[in-house]
């Protein structure tokens, strides 16, 4: 039985998580690289700090409220056609900042992409819910999801670099960005429609045995799930809550930390747009070897709360550290530390929910907890803007949401999953 399951888990392995990786690279990098237009745009637009934070953030209003219809609908349709249908939306109007003038604009398109993009993410843990057996999921998860660190080891160069081809075509650098990144997700949306199957019985690169297998396992499964069956079951279980309250604090840091970490490296060292993209991709490499480790070690000793609860205390002891920097490479040090803890949480993190949830209750259950978890990536930004506007600094924005990341960990600590 070992030896199938190792055989199964492998090939699932191979042929989903490398293209489900890529699609989240896509993903995330069109969500955080408004970070790097920043540094252009805002002082092109007349932008202040406040103005910036919130358009930064709008796109987790959108998120929030698309979030749960989009997972339902995907849960309806298939993942394969909702998640090219998904992609080639966002991708559109990720392009489409190029047409931002003003707040409105700016506030509107970052909305829309939020909406357009809610159901990718939640969609995506399903599936993977749907295709790996429990033993596996917090390590699956966690290779998938290195994508989110690793976008920013790729993206932060790469829109570095964009925005040095300032005004060609009459176009600034930041308007480049926003085109040339938006195209891939397009691209993108149709391979899905190409290589993507729905369901595990369909899975002809699967041997018959293994396919067999698969198929029983992830059935024995589900009917051990007791009450996730239904949508509403879902969304009154006060763990689900607890789980979404978890998931708000590590967002409050993960996208203000890294929707401002550019103009934080700018404030400390006044480098080059390049240079600060280099120098923005340092925090992300070790997260993607960190969170990777948790994951297998989480797996392998079946324990999900510790191993959610320590990165939080961790990261929000770092991001302390972080807001008492007065130069860049101290700044850097604890930032990495501080994003090596949040991007650790993650699988054993989403581990939790599809242990706990089952059918339709898992579809809703899942995106609830993420559309409640991202209203996060909203406030985060806008909270250290919103502070900077006031203070001219950084520190005490920084100080808020270390304190909503140790919460989450204390919060996580609380979530009783199966025996533990």
């Amino acid at each position: 039985m070992y030896e199938i399951e190792t055989a199964v888990v492998r090939r699932l392995t191979w042929r989903l998580v490398p293209f489900l990786f890529l699609l989240y690279i896509v993903a995330y990098l069109d969500r955080i690289n408004v970070g790097f237009a920043a540094l252009q745009m805002r002082q092109q637009l007349a932008f202040t700090d406040a103005v910036y934070g919130l358009g930064a953030g709008m796109f987790f209003a959108g998120y929030f409220f698309f979030q749960v219809p989009s997972n339902l609908a995907l849960q309806r349709v298939g993942a394969r056609r909702w998640i090219a249908l998904l992609m080639m939306v966002w991708g559109v109007i990720s392009a489409s900042m190029v047409l931002v003038r003003g707040p409105r604009s700016f506030y509107l398109l970052r909305f829309l992409l939020g909406a357009a993009e809610a159901g990718f993410f939640p969609g995506v843990i399903l599936y993977l819910k749907n295709w790996f057996p429990a033993r596996a999921r917090a390590r699956t998860v966690a290779r998938f999801m290195t994508a989110a660190p690793l976008s920013g080891v790729v993206g932060g160069p790469l829109s570095g670099a964009l925005l040095g081809l300032h005004l060609t075509s009459g176009l600034a650098g930041w308007q480049w960005m926003f085109l040339l990144e938006g195209i891939p997700a397009v691209l993108l949306g149709g391979v899905v429609l190409v290589y993507l199957v729905d369901r595990p019985e369909e899975a002809r690169w699967l041997l018959h045995e293994e396919r067999d297998w698969l198929v029983e396992t992830l059935r024995q499964e589900r009917a051990e799930i007791a009450g996730g069956a239904g949508t509403f079951s879902a969304l009154r279980s006060g763990r689900i809550w607890m789980l979404a309250l978890v998931y708000f604090g590590l967002n409050t840091v993960s996208y203000g930390v890294s929707l401002w970490l550019p103009t934080l490296i700018r404030s400390l060292s006044g480098v080059s747009n390049f240079a600060i993209g280099m120098l923005s991709a340092i925090p992300y490499v070790a997260a993607a070897v960190a969170m990777v480790a948790v994951g297998l070690h989480s797996d392998r000793s079946g324990e999900r709360r510790w191993h959610t609860a320590m990165p939080a205390f961790a990261g929000a002891l770092a991001l302390t550290g972080a807001a008492y920097s007065t130069s860049v490479g101290p700044a850097i040090l604890a930032i990495s530390v501080a994003v090596l803890g949040v991007f650790s949480m993650m699988g054993p993190f989403w581990a939790m929910p599809t242990g706990l949830l089952s059918g339709t209750g898992a579809a809703a259950g899942i995106a609830f907890i993420n559309s409640v978890g991202n209203l996060g990536g909203f406030a985060g930004p806008y909270v250290i803007g919103l502070v900077r506007t006031s203070t001219g600094q950084f520190k005490g924005g920084l100080l808020l949401v270390s304190t909503a990341l140790a919460a989450s960990g204390a919060i996580a600590l609380m979530v009783r999953i199966g025996n533990e």
